[in-house]
């Protein structure tokens, strides 16, 4: 079912006489100056049906400058626009949205297309992810358990280079961008939804709930669902809904930040018990087999190398390598309202592996976590992609703006 969504943009001056003004939008950027910053609100002060013609303008002294936006929601309508644009700390951006007479709606940027059993977003004709939710199977000889679905492969950096790998030699089970559980107990029985050649447990695509094309994102929503396979029978213990957003590109193409919701419900009338391992769940992330020691560089924000970052906290970790397209990498931002946030990381050593880099937010690295029927239980993370390569500071703006994002105040006129 796709999602409803109205993107209208009107060049329109003067306005007098040709629209009405619904709402006064303040943006207050706060304690952090911001860069083309994702902006939403819910806008369920104001009545107008979903054929209302709307325009977004932002009042920059006497003028009304036309802002591209986005009117979503399957329930709760949200407006969505970018705050264009560098915005210093501590200023108030002001803006209108108005109702209008006529309308004349603008081609839609942001795409979800589906493909031959997959879902793939793109700004324009550009590849950005690929969600996979047909059943993809390991190659000639390997054992078919290691089949899967219901994860991210490839995954681009914006110069076109491919920053996942499925099925690694020796790894077959690792698929991208994925997350399941690694030592979990469900009534009374330890269950791995990691390690497919136990045969314990997987994860597969369950049904599609939502997809969305627009002017600011577009994306989709999914259900998952964990099967502990254990006993010769099948049970689904946890249930999951993934939803996944893609925004446009910034900083002349050469940055991309995309959001992965990750929603759990217990399945059944038992709880299902998150045990402390190592590794497992969050976000789960297998890098393209270029990034070695020798071509590739790992850091977080407390500092950290890949030699000394495994086990410690982290607001982000980010990897940059070499690929043949030229130098790109990876930012991966954890939310504060996660479990156990700053969530500790797994990350492989240099000395296994060829040298290959895994990369875990682990939620249970450090202690057990319980899952009780009749709850809901969120992980977020944003995920920014880029060509070359960008320095702490602009990842440590990137959290910031992630985890403290503007405040915006509607006020019905």
């Amino acid at each position: 079912m796709k999602s409803r969504f109205i993107l209208l943009l009107i060049l329109l001056f003067p306005i007098t006489g040709l629209a009405q003004v619904l709402a006064r939008i303040a943006v207050s950027s706060g304690s952090y100056a911001r860069e083309s910053s994702l902006v939403h609100c819910a806008l369920d002060l104001l009545t107008f049906d979903a054929d209302t013609a709307l325009q977004l303008v932002e009042v920059k002294g006497g003028q009304r400058v036309v802002t591209p936006f986005q009117v979503s929601g399957d329930g709760e309508r949200q407006l969505w626009w970018i705050l264009s644009g560098a915005t210093a700390a501590g200023k108030t951006r002001t803006y209108e949205l108005l109702r209008r007479r006529e309308a004349r709606s603008v081609d839609v940027v942001m795409y979800t297309i589906d493909s031959a059993g997959a879902l793939v977003l793109r700004e324009g004709g550009t590849s950005i992810l690929q969600y996979n939710y047909r059943t993809i199977y390991p190659p000639a000889g390997v054992d078919t358990m290691y089949r899967r679905s219901g994860f991210i492969h490839p995954l681009w950096a914006p110069n076109g280079a491919v920053l996942t790998n499925l099925h690694a030699k020796g790894h077959w089970h690792h698929t991208g961008i994925w997350n399941p559980w690694t030592h979990t107990q469900f009534r009374g029985e330890e269950i791995d939804f990691w390690n497919l050649q136990k045969k314990e447990g997987t994860v597969r695509f369950a049904g599609l709930l939502a997809r969305t094309d627009g002017m600011i994102w577009s994306g989709f929503r999914v259900r998952q669902e964990h099967v502990v396979l254990k006993g010769g029978g099948e049970q689904v213990a946890l249930n999951e809904q993934w939803e996944v957003r893609a925004y446009p590109a910034t900083d002349n193409g050469q940055r991309r930040i995309w959001d992965l919701t990750s929603l759990l419900n217990c399945a059944t009338d038992s709880s299902l018990t998150l045990l402390q391992y190592r590794y497992g769940g969050g976000f789960s992330f297998r890098a393209t087999a270029a990034w070695t020691p020798q071509t590739s560089e790992v850091l977080t924000s407390a500092g950290k190398r890949r030699s000394e970052a495994d086990s410690t906290r982290a607001n982000w970790v980010k990897i940059t390598g070499n690929t043949p397209q030229g130098k790109a990498g990876i930012l991966v931002l954890c939310s504060p309202v996660n479990y156990d946030a700053p969530q500790p990381l797994r990350i492989w050593p240099e000395n296994i592996e060829r040298g290959e880099i895994m990369l875990n937010y682990s939620p249970t690295k450090m202690r057990p976590w319980i899952l009780q029927p009749g709850h809901t239980y969120a992980q977020r993370y944003r995920i920014m992609v880029y060509s070359g390569d960008i320095s702490a500071a602009v990842a440590d703006a990137a959290w910031n703006d992630y985890a403290y994002p503007p405040v915006v105040k509607v006020t019905k006129l």
